[in-house]
């Protein structure tokens, strides 16, 4: 495809009637927020049961790294499927898990000799470090971000601080979790320019919240998104990473590294505390591991990760298929796509500041590799949110037969797959212009 192909209104009649059913069986707690039915895709291109075809800058959010169907995954997954579809890791051994744990601890995203638990999503892997912190600590207390989202498990949700609907009617969560103000450049909550923003933050967890409610040496972990991703692809200044790791380290905090959606090549680095030259003390990781298969990995250096046998499992868990599927997507990432994500990515960026010249709606282009936020405002000079017109922006974009994603309360996140190629970054910046005047107009 060089171009969305739209032929119907949508949803087509096919389409609806899938979107009827779903309605009558499927639970209503999924958000839509326009009527797409996926029925086939391969690369960036999804079709849809009425025969329409869209450019998909969403990777199923951030899941399908190496583009849909890559041919070097499906191979993986049908030689894989040949051969054990199933053998629970918790009481067996089998070769896939094994040599996924050595493969990522190869990466070296924490400090010494790795080891890795598998779980199947991003929430599992933020568990496992949310026990893990506690049992290897003995304490009690944790601390996560305003905006963070790291799941919607219990544990995860009780870090997460994204949205309320997402712990409406679910309260009490976990206790001893403290929120804290996470750096935005743009929208800093201490009215500071970069980089004093993200020494704010820092400074006042241990000037004020240290010294007056929350005993740092009862604290576990700090849970933190190098890039906040639901919150609003936000990019901390460098000097907030750096400056966090040596308070965690000053008062024996584990800090945990929440790269669900920020790992596994989407800045144009393995892993994005990469870019802030941070190693954590844990990290969490799953979406791109797989290319859409489901899989999460707790991945932490072997003196903390010093549980006992029966401390945690997972009957899924590091499935054969998955981490077939996971082998095969970090050779493609470690081959060319960390690179083509940075190539690409600031190809898409520099196109979102011309547009940002031209209309006045952009309050902000920020980003790292293929992780790149836009956000939407009434007025550039007062920075007032423009929720409603983000999801116009994004029901228009639709119709013009690009997929996009809104994260935050006002900014588009655009986070396609690592292979994208010159020519579909160039038709994914034209329709979203188009989107843009549409709404503007």
């Amino acid at each position: 495809m060089k171009y969305p192909r739209i032929h119907t209104s949508l949803p087509g009649p096919r389409a609806a009637a899938m979107i009827a059913l779903d309605h009558s069986f499927v639970s209503p707690s999924y958000t839509r927020l326009y009527p797409l039915v996926a029925d086939s895709a391969r690369g960036l291109w999804v079709s849809d049961p009425d025969g329409n075809v869209f450019l998909d800058f969403t990777a199923g959010i951030a899941v399908c790294s190496t583009g849909h169907c890559h041919p070097r995954v499906v191979q993986a997954i049908k030689d894989q499927a040949d051969r054990l579809l199933h053998m629970s890791g918790t009481d067996f051994y089998y070769t896939p898990q094994i040599l996924m744990a050595q493969k990522l601890a190869s990466l070296k995203p924490v400090e010494g000799d790795a080891k890795v638990y598998f779980g199947n999503s991003g929430a599992e892997a933020v568990e496992a470090a949310f026990k893990l912190a506690r049992r290897h600590t003995r304490r009690e207390l944790n601390i996560a971000f305003f905006g963070a989202f790291h799941g919607r498990t219990m544990g995860a949700l009780s870090l997460t601080a994204s949205k309320t609907i997402q712990k409406k009617n679910y309260n009490p969560m976990v206790p001893g979790i403290t929120h804290v103000p996470y750096p935005n450049c743009y929208r800093c909550p201490w009215g500071l320019s970069h980089p004093a923003c993200g020494l704010a933050c820092v400074n006042w967890l241990e000037e004020m919240l240290f010294r007056t409610t929350v005993p740092p040496e009862e604290v576990a972990a700090i849970f933190v998104e190098p890039i906040q991703g639901e919150g609003g692809y936000v990019v901390p200044p460098a000097e907030f990473h750096v400056e966090l790791s040596k308070l965690a380290r000053k008062y024996g905090i584990l800090l945990v590294a929440d790269e669900v959606q920020s790992g596994m090549g989407r800045t144009g680095n393995m892993f994005a505390m990469e870019l802030f030259g941070v190693t954590p003390d844990i990290v969490a990781v799953a979406k791109g591991i797989a290319s859409g298969l489901p899989l999460g990995a707790m991945i932490a250096p072997a003196q903390i990760m010093d549980w006992e046998a029966g401390s945690h499992a997972s009957t899924f868990g590091g499935n054969p298929v998955a981490c077939a599927a996971a082998l095969a997507t970090i050779q493609l990432l470690q081959e060319s796509l960390m690179a083509n994500a940075r190539t690409r990515g600031a190809q898409l960026q520099q196109g979102l500041l011309e547009l940002q010249k031209e209309i006045e709606c952009i309050g902000d282009v920020r980003g790292r590799g293929l992780m790149i936020g836009v956000e939407l405002v009434k007025d550039r000079a007062t920075r007032e949110r423009a929720g409603d017109r983000r999801n116009a922006v994004i029901q228009q974009a639709f119709r013009r037969g690009l997929l996009l994603l809104g994260c935050g309360e006002n900014t588009i996140r655009f986070c396609p797959a690592l292979t994208i190629s010159e020519e579909e970054t160039n038709v994914g910046l034209e329709i979203f212009a188009e989107a843009l005047r549409a709404v503007e107009a």
